[in-house]
């Protein structure tokens, strides 16, 4: 048996429970360099229970549409940044959190210019930008301790 998971586009409003969308605003909260540039200013809620913030590269395989899910993860020690490199859509899976259990399930897909900032904890599914490679700058919590619970369905969920 398969669950089905319909995919949205990602939006802030829909996301909030999860994370952060990290995209330029309407407008900039400040201009710098002799006006030349616009700051959009603090985007993302990074948290982290100890360690430091670490930035990585991360290089993913494309995965296509219909997506099996059948494994989500998080990490309770720190918050998860997935800026793109690339101008690939991804897939963003996310669920809320049932003592120890992810349940009601969401499927995302980003546009280009939309990164993700995963609030510590949430469950989520694995990288994965949609037909074609994608190469991320990946923020995150680097320290001692176990920052890694992953859960595996019974029964897999199928992105549309």
């Amino acid at each position: 048996m398969i669950n089905p998971l319909k995919s949205t586009p990602l939006t802030a409003a829909a996301f909030a429970p999860y994370g952060d969308v990290i995209e330029l605003r309407a407008t900039p909260d400040m201009m710098i360099n002799q006006g030349m540039c616009g700051r959009h200013h603090d985007l993302a809620q990074l948290d982290f229970a100890d360690g430091h913030a670490g930035i990585s590269l991360f290089d993913a395989k494309p995965r296509s549409l219909p997506h099996v899910v059948d494994m989500v993860e998080r990490h309770p020690l720190g918050s998860q940044a997935f800026v793109p490199i690339t101008q690939v859509p991804f897939l963003v899976v996310v669920a809320s959190d049932d003592n120890g259990t992810p349940t009601d399930l969401k499927a995302f897909i980003t546009q280009p210019g939309q990164s993700i900032n995963l609030h510590r904890g949430v469950w989520h599914g694995v990288l994965a930008p949609i037909n074609s490679p994608g190469q991320y700058v990946v923020v995150d919590r680097i320290g001692e301790g176990n920052n890694l619970q992953e859960f595996w369905f019974e029964t897999q969920y199928v992105v549309e």
